[in-house]
């Protein structure tokens, strides 16, 4: 490194005049970067959006051991280039101009790139477009840098696979500890936005998909009611429960990227149920300092009793201690009363089963190019059984089997209404929605992991923030994948679950809360990308 030009890792970087310009410049950290600080350093003709692409590459491929990125957008550069263009003539489109996204590996684009929910079986498969929200992205001036690693087939194929294995991608592991399980499946997209390989990333949620990894990755992740974010031409599981949302570093970044993908959608219907004629609220706006003076949280005792992770409770009454300082008023013990007998009763699984061959169906029947020529689910599970490349039977096909075989009816059979009546009692009247209308309050708050099951099956929204991390002398426990699912230092998070379309007020608390613990700060990873944006300037 040329004399004068300091490096660090986890602070800014400064620059003398032989490095960029005639005057001392303060470089923000790939690790911390926000949208803001890098929107003032494209504003300020510091850095321009080809300089973004070419570090997060560069940083991608320093930490590829990681699996977290499945294949690069080779036309992202060329992206840069033209958006750094509009930007030298006055044109910007708004907070995302210039500004690389990664994209999680379900979610379609109309480019070079594949959409294969990790299965060779769709490597090659052409749609007629792009998703809406990847549209939304590109319209706001965001650049698709890459598709993410993912579960395959967003961890609906098998029982005895791994959370962020797919036979495309490989095993994506967590940064927070040599082998460590990354939670799935939106697995890739919470690892790469730990790492800081892009200012944020897309997940999909059915049930936990982007709540788990985020909780395990210590970044924030938004799951918006469905419907709020368009799921045209995303790899379906379930259209009741999938949504799309953020996952990121702060809060703040997470609300700029929702405002950007939300809203109604014409190849979405569920977009129509969007309150106030389909008008989105100012998340952005929504990130206020104040915002858990006079709020009203539950506490759910007899729910996380069956869910949570008992090394969690110390720091999560840590946070209650911290919310109640910030005005908040908790609600303790409220209770979820049908909470056990939901879990018991199987039933959430009976929806997905019910609506996964026919929506799967759907998005296979719009390809515009299929060459291995799949159309239902039965032909994806032949070709998943008689390739090599698909790993069978070392992991097997035991979901689809049973959605096959055994449950055998889907959402268009008689059986499915009583079952989706049971799965509204229990996670409205008799679980959260219930509790939140009795009690009236903002939010009902919780460990991450394991509780967003009791708002999957009445689509309504939680935000995850970091909360904490194991103990530095914690026992490593692996599964019988050897993934280490415990261990020294990994981090875990805290929900803020909420009714339907209530994300604004979801926003302002969970940022509060950031604001008032940067927990995330605290975090000590094993393995980190080297490059910065210095790096790329000064050559």
């Amino acid at each position: 490194m040329a004399s004068g030009c300091l490096n660090s890792e986890r602070v800014l970087h400064l620059t003398t005049p032989e490095c960029k310009s005639d005057s001392w410049q303060q470089y923000p950290s790939l690790r911390d970067a926000t949208t803001d600080t890098l929107q003032e350093g494209l504003e300020s003709g510091q850095f321009t959006s080809v300089d973004l692409v070419k570090a997060y590459l560069k940083r991608i491929e320093e930490v590829d051991s990681l699996h977290p990125v499945t294949e690069i957008n080779p036309d992202a550069l060329a992206i840069a280039a033209d958006l750094d263009g509009e930007r030298s003539a006055g044109i910007v489109r708004g907070s995302l101009h210039g500004i690389p996204i990664l994209i999680k590996e379900n979610i379609a684009t109309d480019d070079k790139m594949n959409t294969t929910s990790g299965s060779y079986a769709l490597l090659g498969a052409k749609v007629p477009r792009d998703s809406t929200v990847v549209k939304k992205l590109r319209d706001a001036g965001a650049i698709i840098l890459g598709k993410s690693n993912l579960s395959q087939w967003a961890n609906f194929r098998s029982v005895d696979t791994t959370n962020g294995w797919s036979s495309m991608g490989g095993q994506t592991y967590g940064p927070y500890y040599p082998g460590q399980d990354p939670s799935g499946s939106s697995s890739g997209s919470a690892v790469a936005s730990a790492l800081g390989l892009a200012l944020g990333c897309l997940g999909t949620e059915t049930d936990g998909s982007i709540l788990s990894p985020a909780s395990k990755n210590s970044v924030v992740g938004i799951k918006p009611t469905p419907g709020l974010t368009s799921r045209d031409l995303v790899i379906p599981i379930s259209e009741r429960q999938d949504t799309i949302g953020p996952m990121t570093r702060t809060v703040k970044d997470a609300a700029i990227i929702l405002q950007a993908i939300a809203g109604v959608d014409p190849y979405d219907n569920y977009t129509s149920a969007i309150p106030n004629n389909g008008i989105i609220p100012d998340y952005v706006s929504a990130c206020q300092l104040s915002a858990l003076s006079g709020s009203r949280i539950g506490i759910s005792r007899n729910m996380m009793e069956l869910r949570a992770v008992n090394t969690q409770i110390t720091a999560f009454e840590q946070a209650v201690s911290v919310l109640k300082a910030a005005g908040a008023t908790i609600i303790d013990n409220i209770d979820f009363p049908s909470a056990a007998e939901f879990l018991d009763s199987g039933v959430k699984d009976l929806i997905i089963q019910a609506d996964f061959p026919v929506n799967l169906a759907g998005y296979l029947s719009q390809l515009t190019e299929n060459p291995n020529n799949v159309t239902t689910l039965a032909e994806v599970r032949e070709f998943t059984r008689s390739s090599h490349d698909e790993e069978f039977p070392g992991r097997d096909t035991a979901l689809w089997d049973r959605i096959l075989f055994e449950q055998a009816w889907d959402n268009t059979d008689p059986r499915f209404w009583d079952a989706y009546q049971r799965t509204l009692y229990y996670n409205g009247e008799g679980g959260l929605l219930g509790a939140i209308e009795r009690h009236r309050l903002d939010a009902v708050i919780a460990p991450s992991d394991g509780t967003h099951t009791f708002a999957a099956g009445v689509g309504a929204p939680v935000i995850t923030v970091p909360l904490g991390f194991s103990a530095p002398d914690a026992t490593v426990v692996k599964n019988s994948r050897d993934l280490v699912i415990a261990g020294p230092n990994l981090p875990f998070g805290l929900s803020f679950m909420g009714a339907k379309f209530t994300e604004a007020k979801l926003i302002g608390l969970a940022y509060a809360f950031e604001q008032k613990t940067h927990i995330r700060d605290g975090g000590k990873m094993y393995i980190y990308p080297k490059t910065e944006l210095i790096d790329v300037v000064r050559h």
